[in-house]
């Protein structure tokens, strides 16, 4: 990923949490691919946006946003 490509993809972190009033971390590194779609699918029937992005991007949106966040989860 560019510099340009991370610059974009941190702007549109902080326009997505201007946005919302509610976010959710979760590490879901530990699922399979099977339980990974159904969650993906019953997010999208709930009409829950499900983002995966890096820690440090989020970080980096976090610290541009208005909002204080507290500290990101390691």
């Amino acid at each position: 990923m560019t510099r340009e490509e991370k610059s974009q993809v941190i702007e549109q972190l902080t326009a997505t949490l201007a946005d919302n009033q509610n976010i959710y971390l979760a590490d879901i590194s530990g699922l399979d691919a099977g339980t990974t779609s159904r969650l993906r699918r019953a997010c999208f029937k709930a009409g829950v946006s499900l983002n995966v992005v890096k820690n440090t991007l989020l970080a980096k949106a976090m610290e541009s946003s208005d909002k204080d966040f507290g500290e990101l989860p390691t």
